[in-house]
């Protein structure tokens, strides 16, 4: 369903929009929630995460750390609690810490669980160079760690390194989703292009405008490939020190479709919201541009809910 279904909102008392707020919630997955423990400041952990998303009816979380995958907590959390609906999941960024594209580290985490894959973030070559421009806020570690060595996909020949190729490989297998880290959105299309010869079936580009640099030209062409956009929610509201405004995103969500866009948090960082209320103040923004409720479902759970292989 695309914007031009948006329906006209009436004015609404706070109450009114507040339990509007509450329902269009329920149901809600957000993929990049990041709470703690972690290397990075939280203002929250995987517990307490769980706990906000299970009060707010959110149908599921999953946890992201650029150092570890968190599949582990998500499970222990999961079995200590069985009686909350929310389910958890996690994945793998493919950093330093992981020691890098590392086919054996993804074939652990397939083997146990983890739903996704995301390429180099933090020790990607292009945040690395984006990280002394345009990045220069980029949330720091508490302690100071080694320098990150600068990971990308290709060799000095500009050939995919096998160990993608083998990453791309065990992927498909497990049917869990490649997600495009930090990585160039020149990077992206090769990247998605030999996922897909490969069997790869879920592709996920992560903040396309911030670090990546998509144009919506890019974001054109990457949806025709059938990977969704993941828009974090930490950039456009009050609160996270973000400037994007809401008709930018808006915008977005134009250029993808809403069927092919994910709004996901990112959020947990100190400073900012934690993520259920960065869901609350985007699906109050949504509601002011007068998407249905149609749509804001889609976009807040239902997409995502599908990259999970849960059932509707």
């Amino acid at each position: 369903m695309s914007t031009s279904t948006m329906m006209a909102t009436p004015a609404i008392d706070d109450d009114t929009r507040d339990a509007e707020v509450a329902e269009l919630l329920r149901g809600a997955v957000d993929l990049h929630c990041h709470s703690g423990p972690a290397a990075m400041p939280r203002i929250l952990d995987h517990r307490e995460a769980m706990q906000d998303a299970e009060e707010a009816g959110f149908r599921a979380l999953l946890f992201k750390d650029h150092f570890y995958l968190g599949t582990p907590h998500a499970k222990l959390l999961q079995t200590l609690f069985p009686d909350e609906k929310v389910q958890l999941f996690s994945g793998i960024a493919l950093n330093n810490a992981s020691g890098g594209i590392n086919p054996f580290a993804v074939d652990h985490a397939i083997k146990i669980g983890a739903k996704i894959v995301w390429m180099p973030t933090l020790s990607a070559a292009n945040h690395i160079r984006k990280a002394e421009t345009e990045a220069k806020n980029f949330p720091k570690t508490a302690q100071r760690m080694l320098d990150p060595v600068p990971l990308g996909i290709f060799d000095e020949n500009g050939q995919m390194l096998d160990a993608v190729k083998q990453v791309l490989d065990l992927i498909a297998e497990g049917d869990i989703i490649l997600a495009g880290g930090h990585l160039n959105a020149t990077d992206l299309f090769p990247l998605f292009e030999e996922a897909k010869s490969r069997g790869v079936k879920k592709m996920l580009v992560n903040h396309p405008t911030y670090v990546v640099g998509c144009s919506d030209e890019d974001i054109r062409g990457l949806v025709a490939m059938g990977v969704y956009m993941e828009h974090s929610i930490c950039m456009f509201i009050e609160g996270s020190g973000k400037n994007y405004d809401a008709e930018f995103l808006r915008h977005l969500i134009d250029v993808a479709g809403v069927e092919n866009t994910c709004l996901c948090s990112d959020l947990g960082l100190r400073g900012a919201p934690r993520p259920v209320d960065g869901y609350r103040q985007i699906v109050r923004m949504l509601l002011d541009l007068q998407f249905s409720h149609a749509d804001i479902r889609t976009l807040i759970g239902d997409n995502s809910a599908r990259l999970l292989n849960l059932a509707a």
